[in-house]
Protein backbone atom coordinates (compact mmCIF):
# COMPACT_ATOMS: atom_id res chain seq x y z
CA UNK A 1 0.00 0.00 0.00
CA UNK A 2 1.28 3.40 -0.93
CA UNK A 3 1.39 5.65 2.11
CA UNK A 4 -0.11 8.66 0.36
CA UNK A 5 -3.06 6.78 -1.00
CA UNK A 6 -5.25 4.75 1.34
CA UNK A 7 -7.98 2.60 -0.08
CA UNK A 8 -11.01 3.26 2.11
CA UNK A 9 -13.11 0.24 2.82
CA UNK A 10 -16.12 1.11 5.01
CA UNK A 11 -16.98 -2.54 5.65
CA UNK A 12 -13.48 -3.21 7.03
CA UNK A 13 -13.61 -0.16 9.24
CA UNK A 14 -17.02 -0.98 10.65
CA UNK A 15 -16.36 -4.68 11.20
CA UNK A 16 -12.81 -4.59 12.55
CA UNK A 17 -13.02 -1.30 14.40
CA UNK A 18 -9.71 -0.30 12.85
CA UNK A 19 -8.28 2.93 14.20
CA UNK A 20 -6.19 3.53 11.12
CA UNK A 21 -6.42 7.21 10.02
CA UNK A 22 -7.67 7.62 6.49
CA UNK A 23 -6.99 10.63 4.34
CA UNK A 24 -10.09 12.59 3.21
CA UNK A 25 -7.94 14.00 0.44
CA UNK A 26 -7.12 10.47 -0.76
CA UNK A 27 -10.75 9.52 -0.58
CA UNK A 28 -11.72 12.54 -2.71
CA UNK A 29 -9.06 11.67 -5.36
CA UNK A 30 -10.21 8.05 -5.54
CA UNK A 31 -13.88 9.00 -5.93
CA UNK A 32 -13.11 11.67 -8.52
CA UNK A 33 -11.00 9.30 -10.62
CA UNK A 34 -13.79 6.75 -10.63
CA UNK A 35 -16.12 9.22 -12.38
CA UNK A 36 -16.50 9.15 -16.15
CA UNK A 37 -15.82 12.23 -18.24
CA UNK A 38 -19.55 12.74 -18.75
CA UNK A 39 -20.19 12.62 -15.00
CA UNK A 40 -17.40 15.12 -14.36
CA UNK A 41 -18.83 17.45 -17.04
CA UNK A 42 -22.29 17.31 -15.43
CA UNK A 43 -20.83 18.17 -12.03
CA UNK A 44 -18.92 21.10 -13.53
CA UNK A 45 -22.11 22.42 -15.17
CA UNK A 46 -24.21 22.06 -12.00
CA UNK A 47 -21.60 23.85 -9.92
CA UNK A 48 -21.34 26.66 -12.47
CA UNK A 49 -25.12 27.12 -12.61
CA UNK A 50 -25.36 27.32 -8.81
CA UNK A 51 -22.55 29.87 -8.57
CA UNK A 52 -23.94 32.01 -11.38
CA UNK A 53 -27.44 31.92 -9.83
CA UNK A 54 -26.09 33.02 -6.47
CA UNK A 55 -24.19 35.85 -8.16
CA UNK A 56 -27.27 37.13 -10.00
CA UNK A 57 -29.39 36.84 -6.84
CA UNK A 58 -26.85 38.94 -4.93
CA UNK A 59 -26.69 41.58 -7.69
CA UNK A 60 -30.49 41.66 -8.03
CA UNK A 61 -31.03 42.08 -4.30
CA UNK A 62 -28.61 44.98 -4.13
CA UNK A 63 -30.24 46.56 -7.14
CA UNK A 64 -33.72 46.29 -5.57
CA UNK A 65 -32.56 47.98 -2.40
CA UNK A 66 -30.82 50.70 -4.43
CA UNK A 67 -34.05 51.31 -6.34
CA UNK A 68 -35.94 51.75 -3.10
CA UNK A 69 -33.72 54.62 -2.09
CA UNK A 70 -34.11 56.51 -5.34
CA UNK A 71 -36.46 59.49 -5.39
CA UNK A 72 -38.83 59.79 -8.33
CA UNK A 73 -42.43 60.69 -9.03
CA UNK A 74 -43.69 57.13 -8.66
CA UNK A 75 -42.01 56.20 -5.37
CA UNK A 76 -42.45 57.48 -1.89
CA UNK A 77 -39.45 58.20 0.31
CA UNK A 78 -38.50 55.60 2.88
CA UNK A 79 -40.69 55.91 5.96
CA UNK A 80 -37.73 56.90 8.07
CA UNK A 81 -37.21 59.95 5.86
CA UNK A 82 -40.61 61.26 6.96
CA UNK A 83 -40.23 62.19 10.61
CA UNK A 84 -43.54 63.20 12.11
CA UNK A 85 -42.23 66.57 13.26
CA UNK A 86 -41.75 67.68 9.66
CA UNK A 87 -45.31 66.94 8.54
CA UNK A 88 -47.89 69.69 8.34
CA UNK A 89 -50.58 68.26 10.56
CA UNK A 90 -54.06 68.75 9.15
CA UNK A 91 -55.70 66.95 12.01
CA UNK A 92 -59.28 66.89 13.30
CA UNK A 93 -58.01 66.70 16.86
CA UNK A 94 -55.75 69.72 16.42
CA UNK A 95 -57.89 72.16 14.47
CA UNK A 96 -56.52 75.23 16.19
CA UNK A 97 -52.98 74.28 15.21
CA UNK A 98 -53.68 73.91 11.50
CA UNK A 99 -52.09 76.56 9.30
CA UNK A 100 -54.54 76.84 6.47
CA UNK A 101 -52.09 78.50 4.11
CA UNK A 102 -49.82 75.46 4.40
CA UNK A 103 -52.35 72.77 3.49
CA UNK A 104 -51.20 70.93 0.37
CA UNK A 105 -53.38 70.55 -2.71
CA UNK A 106 -55.90 73.19 -1.62
CA UNK A 107 -56.45 75.77 -4.32
CA UNK A 108 -58.94 78.27 -2.90
CA UNK A 109 -59.76 79.95 0.42
CA UNK A 110 -63.20 78.32 0.30
CA UNK A 111 -61.61 74.87 0.20
CA UNK A 112 -59.39 75.76 3.14
CA UNK A 113 -62.43 76.84 5.13
CA UNK A 114 -64.17 73.57 4.25
CA UNK A 115 -61.26 71.56 5.60
CA UNK A 116 -61.25 73.46 8.87
CA UNK A 117 -65.03 73.16 9.21
CA UNK A 118 -64.87 69.48 8.39
CA UNK A 119 -62.17 68.89 10.97
CA UNK A 120 -64.25 70.60 13.63
CA UNK A 121 -66.94 67.96 13.28
CA UNK A 122 -65.00 65.58 15.52
CA UNK A 123 -62.61 67.93 17.25
CA UNK A 124 -61.37 66.67 20.59
CA UNK A 125 -59.19 67.94 23.37
CA UNK A 126 -55.74 66.70 22.27
CA UNK A 127 -54.71 66.01 25.84
CA UNK A 128 -57.83 63.98 26.68
CA UNK A 129 -59.18 62.64 23.41
CA UNK A 130 -62.80 61.78 22.74
CA UNK A 131 -64.55 60.82 25.97
CA UNK A 132 -67.01 57.92 26.24
CA UNK A 133 -69.38 57.19 29.09
CA UNK A 134 -68.69 54.12 31.26
CA UNK A 135 -70.76 50.98 30.73
CA UNK A 136 -74.38 51.25 31.84
CA UNK A 137 -76.83 48.44 32.49
CA UNK A 138 -76.20 44.74 32.97
CA UNK A 139 -76.08 43.93 29.26
CA UNK A 140 -73.36 46.40 28.35
CA UNK A 141 -71.45 45.46 31.50
CA UNK A 142 -71.65 41.80 30.51
CA UNK A 143 -70.14 42.57 27.09
CA UNK A 144 -67.42 44.60 28.79
CA UNK A 145 -66.61 41.66 31.06
CA UNK A 146 -66.50 39.34 28.06
CA UNK A 147 -63.97 41.62 26.41
CA UNK A 148 -61.88 41.69 29.59
CA UNK A 149 -61.93 37.90 29.70
CA UNK A 150 -60.84 37.58 26.07
CA UNK A 151 -58.20 40.29 26.51
CA UNK A 152 -56.77 38.58 29.59
CA UNK A 153 -56.30 35.40 27.57
CA UNK A 154 -54.58 37.27 24.77
CA UNK A 155 -52.27 39.13 27.16
CA UNK A 156 -51.38 35.92 29.00
CA UNK A 157 -50.70 33.64 26.06
CA UNK A 158 -50.19 35.70 22.89
CA UNK A 159 -49.04 39.21 23.82
CA UNK A 160 -47.37 40.89 20.85
CA UNK A 161 -48.52 38.19 18.43
CA UNK A 162 -51.30 38.36 15.88
CA UNK A 163 -53.88 35.98 17.37
CA UNK A 164 -54.44 33.96 20.51
CA UNK A 165 -55.21 30.23 20.57
CA UNK A 166 -57.28 30.22 23.75
CA UNK A 167 -57.56 26.46 24.29
CA UNK A 168 -53.94 25.40 23.78
CA UNK A 169 -52.92 28.75 25.31
CA UNK A 170 -50.55 29.52 22.48
CA UNK A 171 -50.42 32.10 19.71
CA UNK A 172 -50.68 32.27 15.94
CA UNK A 173 -48.88 34.75 13.70
CA UNK A 174 -50.00 35.83 10.25
CA UNK A 175 -48.11 39.05 9.52
CA UNK A 176 -46.15 39.30 12.82
CA UNK A 177 -47.62 42.75 13.45
CA UNK A 178 -49.39 42.23 16.76
CA UNK A 179 -52.72 42.44 14.93
CA UNK A 180 -54.89 41.91 18.00
CA UNK A 181 -53.23 44.78 19.87
CA UNK A 182 -53.50 47.27 17.00
CA UNK A 183 -57.00 46.12 16.07
CA UNK A 184 -58.16 46.54 19.68
CA UNK A 185 -56.82 50.02 20.45
CA UNK A 186 -60.02 51.92 19.72
CA UNK A 187 -62.15 49.25 21.42
CA UNK A 188 -60.06 49.66 24.57
CA UNK A 189 -60.53 53.42 24.36
CA UNK A 190 -64.30 53.24 23.78
CA UNK A 191 -64.69 50.81 26.69
CA UNK A 192 -62.72 53.13 29.00
CA UNK A 193 -60.14 50.43 29.68
CA UNK A 194 -57.43 53.03 30.16
CA UNK A 195 -54.91 50.78 31.94
CA UNK A 196 -55.12 48.19 29.17
CA UNK A 197 -54.98 50.95 26.54
CA UNK A 198 -51.81 52.40 28.11
CA UNK A 199 -50.18 48.95 28.10
CA UNK A 200 -51.09 48.49 24.44
CA UNK A 201 -49.75 51.95 23.63
CA UNK A 202 -46.47 51.08 25.33
CA UNK A 203 -46.15 47.97 23.18
CA UNK A 204 -46.84 50.02 20.04
CA UNK A 205 -44.22 52.56 21.11
CA UNK A 206 -41.48 50.09 21.96
CA UNK A 207 -42.18 46.81 20.17
CA UNK A 208 -44.25 47.39 17.01
CA UNK A 209 -41.73 46.48 14.34
CA UNK A 210 -42.08 46.74 10.57
CA UNK A 211 -38.46 45.82 9.88
CA UNK A 212 -39.25 42.20 9.07
CA UNK A 213 -38.64 40.44 5.79
CA UNK A 214 -42.30 39.52 5.58
CA UNK A 215 -45.00 39.64 2.92
CA UNK A 216 -48.26 41.22 4.05
CA UNK A 217 -51.63 41.58 2.38
CA UNK A 218 -52.49 45.15 1.33
CA UNK A 219 -56.17 44.91 2.21
CA UNK A 220 -55.87 43.17 5.58
CA UNK A 221 -52.99 45.37 6.71
CA UNK A 222 -54.83 48.50 5.61
CA UNK A 223 -58.14 47.82 7.35
CA UNK A 224 -56.63 46.30 10.51
CA UNK A 225 -53.32 48.08 11.09
CA UNK A 226 -53.57 51.38 9.23
CA UNK A 227 -57.23 51.72 10.16
CA UNK A 228 -56.52 50.71 13.75
CA UNK A 229 -53.80 53.32 14.19
CA UNK A 230 -55.81 56.10 12.55
CA UNK A 231 -58.86 55.40 14.68
CA UNK A 232 -56.74 55.24 17.84
CA UNK A 233 -55.24 58.58 16.86
CA UNK A 234 -58.57 60.29 16.26
CA UNK A 235 -60.11 59.01 19.49
CA UNK A 236 -57.13 59.48 21.81
CA UNK A 237 -55.40 62.48 20.21
CA UNK A 238 -52.05 60.70 20.63
CA UNK A 239 -49.74 61.47 17.68
CA UNK A 240 -47.76 58.26 18.27
CA UNK A 241 -50.50 56.40 16.42
CA UNK A 242 -50.38 58.81 13.49
CA UNK A 243 -46.63 58.28 13.31
CA UNK A 244 -47.16 54.52 13.09
CA UNK A 245 -49.96 54.93 10.56
CA UNK A 246 -47.66 56.97 8.35
CA UNK A 247 -44.96 54.32 8.57
CA UNK A 248 -47.22 51.42 7.61
CA UNK A 249 -49.01 53.48 4.95
CA UNK A 250 -45.71 54.35 3.31
CA UNK A 251 -44.58 50.73 3.21
CA UNK A 252 -47.80 49.68 1.51
CA UNK A 253 -47.37 52.18 -1.33
CA UNK A 254 -45.35 49.87 -3.65
CA UNK A 255 -48.56 47.85 -4.18
CA UNK A 256 -49.79 50.88 -6.12
CA UNK A 257 -46.59 52.33 -7.56
CA UNK A 258 -45.20 49.02 -8.83
CA UNK A 259 -48.42 48.04 -10.58
CA UNK A 260 -48.69 48.73 -14.35
CA UNK A 261 -52.35 49.71 -13.89
CA UNK A 262 -54.36 51.69 -11.34
CA UNK A 263 -55.24 48.35 -9.69
CA UNK A 264 -52.72 47.58 -6.92
CA UNK A 265 -50.97 44.31 -6.28
CA UNK A 266 -52.36 42.35 -3.35
CA UNK A 267 -49.14 41.78 -1.39
CA UNK A 268 -45.92 43.59 -0.51
CA UNK A 269 -42.75 42.80 1.40
CA UNK A 270 -42.20 45.21 4.28
CA UNK A 271 -38.41 45.26 3.88
CA UNK A 272 -37.70 44.84 0.17
CA UNK A 273 -40.86 46.76 -0.83
CA UNK A 274 -41.38 44.24 -3.63
CA UNK A 275 -45.08 44.08 -4.52
CA UNK A 276 -46.74 41.13 -6.23
CA UNK A 277 -49.97 39.24 -6.83
CA UNK A 278 -50.96 36.42 -4.48
CA UNK A 279 -49.10 33.16 -4.94
CA UNK A 280 -52.26 31.34 -5.95
CA UNK A 281 -53.45 33.72 -8.72
CA UNK A 282 -52.40 36.67 -10.91
CA UNK A 283 -55.61 38.46 -9.88
CA UNK A 284 -56.50 40.67 -6.94
CA UNK A 285 -59.86 40.45 -5.18
CA UNK A 286 -62.18 43.25 -6.25
CA UNK A 287 -63.36 43.84 -2.69
CA UNK A 288 -59.79 44.07 -1.43
CA UNK A 289 -58.56 46.71 -3.88
CA UNK A 290 -61.71 48.80 -3.41
CA UNK A 291 -61.73 48.63 0.40
CA UNK A 292 -58.65 50.68 1.25
CA UNK A 293 -59.73 54.18 0.21
CA UNK A 294 -61.24 55.35 3.51
CA UNK A 295 -57.98 54.64 5.31
CA UNK A 296 -55.56 56.17 2.81
CA UNK A 297 -57.77 59.23 2.37
CA UNK A 298 -57.83 59.74 6.12
CA UNK A 299 -54.05 59.31 6.27
CA UNK A 300 -53.68 62.04 3.64
CA UNK A 301 -56.12 64.36 5.38
CA UNK A 302 -54.44 63.77 8.73
CA UNK A 303 -50.88 64.37 7.51
CA UNK A 304 -51.35 66.79 4.62
CA UNK A 305 -49.59 64.29 2.35
CA UNK A 306 -51.96 63.99 -0.58
CA UNK A 307 -50.20 61.12 -2.33
CA UNK A 308 -51.93 58.41 -0.28
CA UNK A 309 -55.41 59.60 -1.18
CA UNK A 310 -54.50 60.17 -4.82
CA UNK A 311 -53.15 56.70 -5.59
CA UNK A 312 -55.84 54.84 -3.65
CA UNK A 313 -58.71 56.84 -5.12
CA UNK A 314 -57.46 56.13 -8.64
CA UNK A 315 -58.62 52.56 -8.00
CA UNK A 316 -62.20 53.72 -7.44
CA UNK A 317 -62.03 56.05 -10.41
CA UNK A 318 -60.72 53.26 -12.62
CA UNK A 319 -63.33 50.71 -11.54
CA UNK A 320 -65.97 53.35 -12.20
CA UNK A 321 -64.94 53.35 -15.89
CA UNK A 322 -65.15 49.56 -16.28
CA UNK A 323 -68.20 47.77 -17.62
CA UNK A 324 -70.26 46.39 -14.73
CA UNK A 325 -73.39 44.37 -15.52
CA UNK A 326 -76.26 45.99 -13.61
CA UNK A 327 -73.68 47.80 -11.50
CA UNK A 328 -72.38 44.49 -10.10
CA UNK A 329 -68.69 43.58 -10.15
CA UNK A 330 -66.93 40.25 -10.75
CA UNK A 331 -64.97 39.27 -7.65
CA UNK A 332 -61.53 39.22 -9.35
CA UNK A 333 -59.63 41.97 -11.13
CA UNK A 334 -56.16 41.83 -12.71
CA UNK A 335 -53.54 44.44 -11.73
CA UNK A 336 -51.53 43.83 -14.91
CA UNK A 337 -54.41 44.60 -17.27
CA UNK A 338 -56.61 46.66 -14.97
CA UNK A 339 -59.62 44.62 -16.09
CA UNK A 340 -62.07 42.30 -14.39
CA UNK A 341 -61.66 38.56 -14.68
CA UNK A 342 -64.84 38.24 -16.71
CA UNK A 343 -65.49 34.62 -15.88
CA UNK A 344 -65.41 35.09 -12.11
CA UNK A 345 -68.42 34.99 -9.82
CA UNK A 346 -70.61 37.91 -8.90
CA UNK A 347 -71.63 37.93 -5.25
CA UNK A 348 -72.09 40.20 -2.25
CA UNK A 349 -70.21 37.80 0.04
CA UNK A 350 -66.51 36.93 0.13
CA UNK A 351 -64.28 38.96 -2.23
CA UNK A 352 -67.14 41.14 -3.40
CA UNK A 353 -68.82 42.49 -0.28
CA UNK A 354 -67.01 45.65 0.77
CA UNK A 355 -66.76 47.11 -2.75
CA UNK A 356 -70.40 48.16 -2.31
CA UNK A 357 -69.87 49.21 1.30
CA UNK A 358 -67.01 51.57 0.42
CA UNK A 359 -68.89 53.22 -2.45
CA UNK A 360 -71.34 54.56 0.10
CA UNK A 361 -68.86 55.19 2.90
CA UNK A 362 -66.42 57.09 0.67
CA UNK A 363 -69.30 59.29 -0.45
CA UNK A 364 -70.19 59.95 3.19
CA UNK A 365 -66.55 60.45 4.24
CA UNK A 366 -66.07 63.16 1.62
CA UNK A 367 -69.15 65.12 2.64
CA UNK A 368 -71.37 63.62 -0.10
CA UNK A 369 -69.30 65.53 -2.64
CA UNK A 370 -68.28 62.84 -5.19
CA UNK A 371 -71.30 62.08 -7.35
CA UNK A 372 -70.04 59.00 -9.19
CA UNK A 373 -69.65 57.13 -5.88
CA UNK A 374 -73.30 57.75 -5.05
CA UNK A 375 -74.44 56.89 -8.58
CA UNK A 376 -72.43 53.66 -8.69
CA UNK A 377 -73.84 52.69 -5.29
CA UNK A 378 -77.43 53.31 -6.39
CA UNK A 379 -76.91 51.36 -9.61
CA UNK A 380 -75.34 48.48 -7.66
CA UNK A 381 -78.21 48.26 -5.16
CA UNK A 382 -80.69 48.25 -8.05
CA UNK A 383 -78.65 45.43 -9.60
CA UNK A 384 -78.68 43.47 -6.33
CA UNK A 385 -82.46 43.84 -6.11
CA UNK A 386 -83.14 42.75 -9.71
CA UNK A 387 -80.45 40.08 -10.11
CA UNK A 388 -79.65 38.62 -6.68
CA UNK A 389 -82.60 39.05 -4.30
CA UNK A 390 -84.92 36.04 -3.91
CA UNK A 391 -87.30 34.64 -1.28
CA UNK A 392 -87.34 31.15 0.19
CA UNK A 393 -90.28 28.88 -0.79
CA UNK A 394 -91.76 28.20 2.67
CA UNK A 395 -91.17 31.16 4.99
CA UNK A 396 -90.62 33.81 2.32
CA UNK A 397 -87.25 34.74 3.79
CA UNK A 398 -85.58 37.42 1.68
CA UNK A 399 -82.00 36.52 0.82
CA UNK A 400 -79.22 37.49 -1.57
CA UNK A 401 -77.79 34.77 -3.78
CA UNK A 402 -74.85 34.61 -6.18
CA UNK A 403 -74.17 34.37 -9.90
CA UNK A 404 -71.92 31.41 -10.70
CA UNK A 405 -68.58 31.74 -12.47
CA UNK A 406 -68.80 31.36 -16.23
CA UNK A 407 -72.48 30.65 -16.72
CA UNK A 408 -73.70 33.39 -14.35
CA UNK A 409 -76.56 31.11 -13.34
CA UNK A 410 -78.22 32.00 -10.04
CA UNK A 411 -77.02 30.05 -6.99
CA UNK A 412 -79.16 30.22 -3.80
CA UNK A 413 -76.18 30.52 -1.45
CA UNK A 414 -75.66 33.30 1.09
CA UNK A 415 -72.52 33.92 3.17
CA UNK A 416 -72.81 35.25 6.70
CA UNK A 417 -70.61 38.06 5.36
CA UNK A 418 -73.64 39.33 3.40
CA UNK A 419 -75.28 40.27 6.71
CA UNK A 420 -73.25 43.49 6.67
CA UNK A 421 -75.51 44.76 3.88
CA UNK A 422 -78.67 45.65 5.85
CA UNK A 423 -76.59 47.95 8.07
CA UNK A 424 -75.04 49.58 5.01
CA UNK A 425 -78.46 50.02 3.40
CA UNK A 426 -79.78 51.65 6.57
CA UNK A 427 -76.75 53.95 6.71
CA UNK A 428 -77.47 54.98 3.13
CA UNK A 429 -81.09 55.78 3.92
CA UNK A 430 -79.90 57.84 6.90
CA UNK A 431 -77.89 59.91 4.40
CA UNK A 432 -80.74 60.34 1.91
CA UNK A 433 -80.84 57.15 -0.16
CA UNK A 434 -84.29 55.80 -1.22
CA UNK A 435 -86.55 54.61 1.61
CA UNK A 436 -87.13 51.37 -0.30
CA UNK A 437 -83.58 50.42 0.72
CA UNK A 438 -84.70 50.40 4.36
CA UNK A 439 -87.50 47.97 3.59
CA UNK A 440 -84.99 45.63 1.98
CA UNK A 441 -82.68 46.07 4.99
CA UNK A 442 -85.46 45.09 7.42
CA UNK A 443 -86.27 41.95 5.42
CA UNK A 444 -82.60 40.94 5.27
CA UNK A 445 -82.30 41.51 9.03
CA UNK A 446 -85.04 38.94 9.60
CA UNK A 447 -83.21 36.41 7.42
CA UNK A 448 -79.86 37.02 9.10
CA UNK A 449 -81.51 36.64 12.49
CA UNK A 450 -82.97 33.29 11.40
CA UNK A 451 -79.45 32.19 10.40
CA UNK A 452 -78.73 32.33 14.15
CA UNK A 453 -82.08 31.43 15.69
CA UNK A 454 -82.63 28.34 13.51
CA UNK A 455 -79.45 26.68 14.78
CA UNK A 456 -79.45 24.61 18.00
CA UNK A 457 -76.54 26.71 19.28
CA UNK A 458 -78.17 30.04 18.28
CA UNK A 459 -74.98 30.78 16.32
CA UNK A 460 -74.89 31.36 12.58
CA UNK A 461 -72.93 29.10 10.25
CA UNK A 462 -70.51 30.56 7.73
CA UNK A 463 -72.84 29.84 4.79
CA UNK A 464 -76.52 28.94 4.34
CA UNK A 465 -78.44 27.68 1.31
CA UNK A 466 -82.05 28.18 0.32
CA UNK A 467 -84.63 26.09 -1.42
CA UNK A 468 -86.00 27.14 -4.78
CA UNK A 469 -89.23 26.64 -6.70
CA UNK A 470 -87.71 23.42 -8.02
CA UNK A 471 -86.65 22.26 -4.55
CA UNK A 472 -89.63 23.31 -2.43
CA UNK A 473 -88.90 20.82 0.35
CA UNK A 474 -85.92 22.91 1.49
CA UNK A 475 -86.24 26.38 2.95
CA UNK A 476 -82.98 27.44 4.60
CA UNK A 477 -80.41 24.75 5.30
CA UNK A 478 -76.75 24.25 6.21
CA UNK A 479 -74.15 21.89 4.75
CA UNK A 480 -71.94 20.35 7.39
CA UNK A 481 -68.80 21.70 5.69
CA UNK A 482 -70.15 25.24 6.14
CA UNK A 483 -71.37 24.83 9.71
CA UNK A 484 -68.45 26.61 11.40
CA UNK A 485 -68.57 29.94 13.22
CA UNK A 486 -65.58 32.28 13.25
CA UNK A 487 -67.23 34.68 15.74
CA UNK A 488 -67.90 37.02 12.83
CA UNK A 489 -69.23 40.57 13.34
CA UNK A 490 -71.35 41.31 10.27
CA UNK A 491 -74.80 40.76 11.73
CA UNK A 492 -74.13 42.50 15.05
CA UNK A 493 -72.68 45.38 12.99
CA UNK A 494 -75.99 45.67 11.15
CA UNK A 495 -77.87 45.39 14.44
CA UNK A 496 -75.93 48.41 15.72
CA UNK A 497 -76.68 50.49 12.61
CA UNK A 498 -80.36 49.57 12.67
CA UNK A 499 -80.66 50.34 16.38
CA UNK A 500 -78.86 53.70 16.11
CA UNK A 501 -80.97 54.77 13.12
CA UNK A 502 -84.38 53.42 14.16
CA UNK A 503 -84.21 53.24 17.95
CA UNK A 504 -86.00 49.87 17.78
CA UNK A 505 -84.89 47.94 20.88
CA UNK A 506 -85.77 44.62 19.21
CA UNK A 507 -82.34 44.85 17.61
CA UNK A 508 -80.79 45.09 21.07
CA UNK A 509 -82.73 42.00 22.15
CA UNK A 510 -81.53 40.03 19.14
CA UNK A 511 -77.95 41.05 19.85
CA UNK A 512 -78.30 40.00 23.46
CA UNK A 513 -79.48 36.52 22.47
CA UNK A 514 -76.48 36.16 20.15
CA UNK A 515 -74.10 37.37 22.86
CA UNK A 516 -75.49 34.80 25.28
CA UNK A 517 -74.89 32.10 22.67
CA UNK A 518 -71.26 33.22 22.37
CA UNK A 519 -70.99 32.91 26.15
CA UNK A 520 -72.55 29.42 26.21
CA UNK A 521 -70.78 27.79 23.31
CA UNK A 522 -67.53 29.62 22.55
CA UNK A 523 -66.23 30.82 25.92
CA UNK A 524 -63.24 28.90 27.29
CA UNK A 525 -60.73 29.48 30.07
CA UNK A 526 -58.37 31.35 27.74
CA UNK A 527 -60.96 33.54 26.03
CA UNK A 528 -63.41 32.79 23.21
CA UNK A 529 -62.84 30.34 20.39
CA UNK A 530 -64.26 29.81 16.93
CA UNK A 531 -66.14 26.54 16.60
CA UNK A 532 -66.48 24.01 13.80
CA UNK A 533 -70.11 23.03 14.22
CA UNK A 534 -73.10 25.20 15.11
CA UNK A 535 -75.53 22.34 14.48
CA UNK A 536 -74.93 20.39 17.70
CA UNK A 537 -74.52 22.01 21.12
CA UNK A 538 -72.94 18.80 22.39
CA UNK A 539 -70.35 18.65 19.61
CA UNK A 540 -69.33 22.20 18.70
CA UNK A 541 -65.76 21.17 17.74
CA UNK A 542 -63.80 24.15 19.12
CA UNK A 543 -61.19 25.41 16.65
CA UNK A 544 -58.79 27.03 19.15
CA UNK A 545 -58.59 30.40 17.40
CA UNK A 546 -59.67 33.97 18.14
CA UNK A 547 -59.36 36.31 15.18
CA UNK A 548 -58.45 39.93 15.89
CA UNK A 549 -61.81 41.07 14.46
CA UNK A 550 -63.55 39.53 17.48
CA UNK A 551 -61.94 42.27 19.58
CA UNK A 552 -62.08 45.00 16.92
CA UNK A 553 -65.62 44.43 15.68
CA UNK A 554 -67.78 41.74 17.25
CA UNK A 555 -67.41 42.79 20.89
CA UNK A 556 -67.17 46.49 20.01
CA UNK A 557 -70.45 46.46 18.09
CA UNK A 558 -72.15 44.45 20.83
CA UNK A 559 -70.91 46.96 23.43
CA UNK A 560 -72.20 49.93 21.42
CA UNK A 561 -75.46 48.09 20.70
CA UNK A 562 -76.12 47.55 24.42
CA UNK A 563 -75.54 51.19 25.34
CA UNK A 564 -78.42 53.27 26.72
CA UNK A 565 -77.15 56.00 24.41
CA UNK A 566 -77.66 54.63 20.92
CA UNK A 567 -75.60 57.55 19.52
CA UNK A 568 -72.63 56.69 21.72
CA UNK A 569 -70.51 56.53 18.54
CA UNK A 570 -72.42 58.79 16.20
CA UNK A 571 -72.70 57.90 12.52
CA UNK A 572 -73.16 61.63 11.91
CA UNK A 573 -69.56 62.25 12.99
CA UNK A 574 -67.74 59.06 12.07
CA UNK A 575 -67.60 56.66 9.16
CA UNK A 576 -66.60 53.18 10.29
CA UNK A 577 -64.22 51.14 8.14
CA UNK A 578 -64.61 47.49 7.23
CA UNK A 579 -62.76 46.43 10.40
CA UNK A 580 -64.87 48.50 12.78
CA UNK A 581 -62.49 51.47 13.06
CA UNK A 582 -64.20 54.91 13.17
CA UNK A 583 -62.71 57.81 11.23
CA UNK A 584 -63.96 61.39 10.89
CA UNK A 585 -66.36 62.57 8.22
CA UNK A 586 -65.02 65.49 6.16
CA UNK A 587 -66.91 68.19 4.30
CA UNK A 588 -65.13 67.70 0.98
Amino acid sequence: MIKDHVSLNFDTVLLTGSTQKYSCKSFYRRCWRQLSKLQKLILYLLTSIILISLLFWFIGTNKNFEELSETNSLKLPQPTIWPLDNIKLNLPNYVDAVKLNEIEDVESPDQKEQIAASASNVAANPSEGVQFMPATGHRQTAVLNAFKHAWKGYCSYAWGHDHVKPISRKYQDWFNLGLTIVDSLDTLWIMNLKKEFDEAREWVSTSFNLDRYKDVNLFETTIRVLGGFLSAYHLSGDSLFLDKALDIGSRLMPCFTKSPSPIPYSDVNLISHMAHSPKWSPDSSTAEVSTIQLEFRDLSRSTGTQHFENVSFKVSEHIHTLEKPNGLVPIYINPNTGKFHKGSEIKIGARGDSYYEYLLKQWIQTGKSIDFLKNDYLEAIDGIITQLVRTSPKRNLTYIGELNAGSRNFHPKMDHLVCYLPGTLALGVHYGMPSSHMRLAEKLMETCYRMYADQPTFLSPEIVYFGTKVDVNQDMYVNINDAHSLLRPEFVESLWYMYQISGNTTYQDWGWLIFQAFERHTKVAGGFTSIGNVLDPEDTRPQDMTESFFFAETLKYLYLLMSDDRHMLSIDKYVVNSEGHPMPIYNR
